[in-house]
């Protein structure tokens, strides 16, 4: 018999690259309130009560009516919004960020979907520190940019909309207050004492998305070398399908700079993962092995959202985890 599923918030960005992927699943149904009585909370928390799990892709505050709406506790849910991305009381869904991570989403009934930058930031950082490479009070920044689909129905309409209602910005910078919503998320999963300065910016181009963080070798304790920073990693994602870690020489193949007919051909593309739940990471080090580069690339609505998603969906309800991605 197939599980029921109710993506609360289907219309989004977010909610529409999850049914697709859902679609044509046979162990799954999913179930979709009357649009009649879509304002109808009666008839929303009925639904939202009687599935086997929910999707929330709702803003914050929605998110979290939602959830308080959710009254048996064998529902399980999925939440993609940052609302309890740091609660203690719910299970942080990045199945390959630690042992056992896994395990507790498949036992959980609350997950907090990762954030796309995160994700990346995460993936990178965490097992570094966990292994005493990089200390947990080492002042760090990660530089970032994302396709425009990360900013949702409004971000998307500026930049596909015609001259003069649209933009035609080719990058942009935001988050200059340095306060951006993903800074606790960022510290708290990756063993922070301090969040680290984030610069992230958009592109013009729908999805995709680099994450890195540069770090000065000399400068850590024990001068760890970049050989020393890529084992870690590899190490931590051993055997893992959907996170990857490139190698020494794919990396100094890609580092190698290279001519083109126009110009400088660029090395690492931002949309190499669009339409996956694959993460890639990568250790760039200086000729000198004094510094590094290190950096994720992922698709900020598959690994970064939808296919995190999916993946979680998977292991709560005790599915194979791939399926779908």
């Amino acid at each position: 018999m197939a599980h029921t599923v109710f993506i609360d918030g289907e219309a989004g960005t977010t909610g529409l690259q999850i049914r697709q992927r859902l679609a044509d699943r046979a162990d799954l149904e999913i179930v979709s309130i009357d649009p009649a009585r879509r304002k109808d909370a009666d008839a929303r928390a009925e639904l939202l009560n009687g599935v086997d799990a929910v999707v929330l892709c709702l803003p914050d505050d929605a998110a979290r009516e939602a959830v308080a709406l959710v009254t048996s506790n064998r529902v399980r849910i999925v939440d993609a919004s940052t609302a309890h991305r740091t609660s203690p009381d719910w299970t942080y869904g990045f199945a390959e960020m630690a042992a056992g991570q896994r395990a507790a989403i498949a036992g959980a009934t609350r997950v907090s979907n990762p954030g796309c930058y995160p994700t990346g930031f995460i993936g990178l950082l965490r097992p570094l520190v966990a292994a005493g490479l990089v200390p947990a009070d080492f002042p760090l920044t990660v530089n970032a940019i994302s396709g425009y689909s990360g900013g949702g129905k409004g971000l998307i309409a500026e930049f596909e909309a015609p001259a003069p209602q649209g933009t035609n910005d080719a990058f942009r910078v935001y988050g200059l207050s340095l306060a951006h919503k993903h800074l606790p998320e960022m510290q708290t999963h990756a063993g922070l004492v301090h969040p680290p300065v984030f610069a992230p910016s958009v592109g013009r181009y729908a999805q995709g998305m680099i994450v890195e963080v540069p770090l000065a070798l000399w400068a850590l304790p024990g001068q760890p070398s970049p050989e020393d920073l890529r084992a870690a990693l590899e190490a931590a994602y051993a055997g893992e399908r959907f996170v990857e870690v490139a190698s020494q020489a794919e990396c100094a193949e890609l580092a190698r700079v290279r001519a083109g007919a126009g110009g400088y051909v660029a090395a690492l593309d931002p949309e190499a993962l669009n339409g996956t739940n694959r993460m890639r990471l990568f250790v760039f080090p200086s000729a000198d092995a004094s510094q590094v580069r290190l950096v994720a690339l992922l698709d900020n609505l598959g690994k970064g959202a939808s296919g995190a998603a999916v993946q979680n969906l998977n292991l709560m309800l005790g599915l194979e985890e791939g399926a779908g991605l």
